[in-house]
């Protein structure tokens, strides 16, 4: 989406704008106003222009449809289908891009943690962040933890008894352990003292049917019914950006929000096994596991509950 296209949605979201007003605030010709309302209405939007455009009613999704009213500085890019939004998050970081967000009506090669394939269908949420964080690498890991938040609150606000498990998964709980709702992939690219950029993607089971889903997932549907995809996501989005605007932040907003802490939970580090009771979370985001032993403190890996004896 153009810059253009974005300012004319931010100053319509804003109220009923004449065709001159618009083609002042925006730098463009009448005509130029008239072919980008146009182009909105074929994109599903409802512009009246009776008095003045305004937006009557939005489409379900879509690239123009998210950044309408979005409270957030995302550039957006929509496909109906992809083979992953994180590769090509990958692609348009290397070209040079920044804060923009890829969404996917569907995925047909998503993965998660592991590479393990990622079940992508119909009326999910499956979103890659593209982002130029101003951290030293250690730290960036604070992005996982930010997107499991904001995934978390945006669940929430739906009516979903959501929690996080350490340190990507978002599930609601049970008795039987977890259904798992999210999950978040951070890719990374670093220099010395910095990231160079990070791909943030998080892949939410969200209108999507419980026959649907991979045995022990869940969705928002199977949990409390339908929500208007569009607002999940700018709900998402916007969280995100408030969190990763005070960093400092991150860590108690994930603590206040998982289920980890005080579990018996099993570690795979990709070397090693940890098994034991997990104490707490560090600032940096890495888990402190009590193993009988003595402390580990695990920066990275596969985390899973274990079930009381």
């Amino acid at each position: 989406m153009n810059d253009t296209r974005r300012a004319l949605l931010d100053a319509l979201a804003e109220g009923p704008k004449s065709g001159p007003e618009l083609a002042d605030s925006l730098g463009v010709s009448r005509a130029a106003v008239w072919k980008h309302i146009e182009d909105l209405r074929a994109a599903g939007f409802e512009v009246e222009g009776d008095d003045g455009y305004r937006i009557a009613s939005v489409p379900e999704y879509g690239a123009a449809a998210v950044a309408y009213g979005l409270e957030a500085p995302f550039d957006v890019e929509y496909h109906d289908e992809l083979d992953s939004t994180n590769r090509r998050a990958r692609e348009l970081a290397d070209e040079g891009a920044a804060d923009t967000v890829v969404l996917a009506g569907t995925q047909t090669g998503g993965r998660g943690r592991l590479e393990r394939a990622w079940d992508s269908p119909e009326g999910g949420l499956w979103m890659s962040l593209v982002l130029r964080p101003d951290l030293p690498p250690a730290r960036v890991s604070l992005l996982t933890l930010a997107a499991a938040v904001a995934v978390t609150d945006a669940a929430r606000e739906a009516g979903v008894d959501a929690a996080i498990k350490w340190p990507n998964d978002v599930i609601v709980p049970d008795e039987n352990g977890y259904r798992k709702l999210a999950g978040v992939l951070t890719e990374l690219r670093g220099e010395a003292d910095r990231a160079a950029w990070a791909v943030v993607g998080c892949g939410v089971n969200v209108n999507v049917d419980a026959d649907s889903l991979p045995e022990g997932a869940t969705s928002v549907r199977a949990e409390a019914g339908d929500v208007p995809l569009r607002v999940f996501c700018q709900r998402v989005l916007e969280r995100f950006h408030a969190l990763r605007e005070s960093p400092d932040d991150i860590v108690d907003a994930w603590r206040e929000r998982a289920d980890t802490p005080g579990r018996e939970v099993r570690v795979d580090t990709g070397g090693e096994e940890i098994v034991g009771k997990a104490l707490r979370v560090t600032e940096s985001g890495a888990l402190v596991v009590d193993t009988g032993s003595g402390e580990r403190t695990v920066h990275a890996g596969d985390c899973e509950h274990l079930r009381p004896a």
